[in-house]
Order: structure tokens, then C-alpha cells, then sequence
């Protein structure tokens, strides 16, 4: 006990130290910045703005409930991670739940981590230690990445190293980005998972992923009936690009032979499956089309 009454004062010892205007730490050169960079600090909440890098967009409202419940009975176990802005002032860089749950329950101060860094610094440290947490959903994950590869731009291969995750499951993860944004959202909201979005993608028609998400929904499909069921999608889809072609009856062929020989020319034989047909006789000209008349009214 009194151990961690000796952490909270120092904690305290800290904040009085960013309190002072003439202690103004701004750079990890300054004096003083070694006292209090990495170190647990006691910070009121009213100087802490919410990280617009934040990759998490929503906060499921009974959770928050529940986890600001528990740190009313046990205090903030775990600080968040914030990096100084300026004077008195300081920007969430992890923790979003920790500090709306606190700001719930009416709580004035919380321990927390300081950094200090740049805006780019900020957006990777915010993205790489975000990902890392169990309770991101797999599309905002896919954001997250997506946004440390454009926004501070760098391959699959190098995020993968700053990540710890194999390139194959950072693509994979990226893949999802290419879904339908309803079935995102369905994905983010639980409706499906990340094994259902996958499968999903190898289906290219938009309207077909929807077909099969509904079914999904509507059906309690497993992965692996989704990975069925988008197989025979695509068979059926190859079926329909090569149709099969239907046997002419004998007495089409026979009689197409006929006409052949008598117009000396091809002719074409459609037949359906009542037994009504049409026949096609082609002609070069004007001449060849008088021609062939000429030869069918001898017949007569």
C-alpha cells in the first residue's frame, strides 16, 4: 500500500512540475524532459483532447458503461498515453476508452504516459499502438493500415516490420477495404466476420456479394457455407459465360444437308425444345439473294 501512495505522489510531484509556466517542456532536449517523459503522470482531463488519428470511430455505449464502473471501484489501472501539444496541454495518443469512461463517471485527473512528438510521430505511434489492441474490429484495423501507408508512407513490407504482422495478413487485411460498404459495416457491427469478409471478396460482382451477405444474415451461414456457397456462385457464373450448346434433332441436321446442297450455300437450323425452329439462309448480295430464289421457286 504504501508503495502505491508513493507512486501517486510522485505522480503528483510531476504534475506540479508540467504546472510550472517557467518548467514549459516542449522537446525531449528541455529541462527537466527526462523527469517527466515516460514516466506515470497525474493529468486533469479538461487539458486532454481526443487524437483526431484515433483509428477507432465508434465506442459501444454498454462497455464504456461497464468499464467506467469498474474504474470507479479500482481507479484507472492501466494510463493512457497522451503527448504534449503545448503548455498545459496535451493530446490522447491511446486510451480513448479509459479517458471517456473516466470523464463518465466525473473524474478530474488521470495517470497517464507523456511523449512528445511531431504530428507524423503522433499518427504512427497512435496507428501502430491501436492496432496492437484485441478490441479493434477488422475494418478498422484495414483503415489503420491503409492510413500508415499512404500517410506516412511506406511499403506492406515495412509496416509489417513496425507492426510484428506477416505482409500476407496485412494484405489480407486490406483486401476488406474492396468489399461492399454495407458489408463493411455489417462486419464492423458483428454481423459477420472477418473469415465471412474473406470469402466475399472473391466474388467480384457487387451485387452478388450482397446476395450472399443477406443469406449469411438470414441463413446463420458459417464461414465455411459461405465459402461453399460463394464457390458455387462462381461456377454458375462460369456456366453462364460458356453455355452449353443444345443438340440440333436429326431431322433438322438431315434436312439442313439438303437445302446446303441445293442453295450451295450454308444455312442455319434453330430448333427449340417444343419442336419450332427457324431456318437462316445468308446471301453475299443481290445478286446471290436472287439467286437462291431463283433455286427455291424450281423446286416448287
Amino acid at each position: 500500500m504504501a508503495k502505491a501512495t508513493k507512486k501517486q505522489a510522485l505522480g503528483r510531484g510531476l504534475s506540479a512540475l508540467l504546472n510550472d509556466p517557467s518548467n514549459d517542456i516542449k522537446s525531449a532536449e528541455d529541462k527537466n524532459a527526462d523527469k517527466v517523459v515516460g514516466n506515470i503522470v497525474e493529468l486533469e482531463l479538461e487539458t486532454i483532447e481526443v487524437n483526431p488519428f484515433q483509428p477507432r470511430t465508434s465506442f459501444n455505449e454498454e462497455t464504456l458503461r461497464e468499464l467506467a464502473s469498474s474504474i470507479k471501484e479500482l481507479g484507472v489501472i492501466q494510463p493512457i498515453t497522451v503527448r504534449k501539444l503545448g503548455f498545459n496541454k496535451y493530446q490522447l495518443v491511446s486510451g480513448e476508452r479509459r479517458y471517456r469512461a473516466s470523464k463518465l463517471i466525473g473524474l478530474e485527473r488521470i495517470p497517464a504516459y507523456i511523449r512528445i512528438a511531431n504530428d507524423q510521430e503522433s499518427l504512427e505511434m497512435a496507428l501502430v499502438e491501436n492496432i496492437q489492441r484485441q478490441d479493434l474490429d477488422p475494418i478498422e484495423i484495414a483503415l489503420s493500415y491503409q492510413r500508415l501507408i499512404e500517410e506516412i508512407e511506406i511499403t506492406q513490407e515495412e509496416l509489417s516490420d513496425r507492426v510484428g504482422k506477416n505482409r500476407s495478413t496485412i494484405a489480407n487485411y486490406l483486401r476488406l477495404l474492396k468489399l461492399d460498404p454495407i458489408i463493411q459495416t455489417g462486419m464492423r457491427d458483428g454481423f459477420i466476420s472477418m473469415g465471412h469478409g474473406r470469402a466475399l471478396i472473391n466474388v467480384d460482382d457487387a451485387d452478388h456479394q450482397l446476395d450472399i451477405y443477406e443469406k449469411i444474415l438470414s441463413n446463420k451461414l458459417s464461414v465455411r457455407d459461405t465459402e461453399a456457397l460463394v464457390r458455387t456462385y462462381k461456377s454458375g457464373d462460369e456456366k453462364q459465360s460458356k453455355p452449353a450448346k443444345k443438340a440440333t434433332p436429326q431431322f433438322a441436321n438431315k434436312g439442313r444437308k439438303e437445302l446446303e446442297d441445293l442453295l450451295e450455300t450454308k444455312v442455319n437450323v434453330k430448333v427449340s425444345k417444343s419442336g419450332k425452329g427457324q431456318l437462316v439462309v445468308p446471301f453475299k448480295n443481290k445478286e446471290d439473294f436472287l439467286r437462291i430464289l431463283k433455286l427455291l421457286k424450281s423446286e416448287k
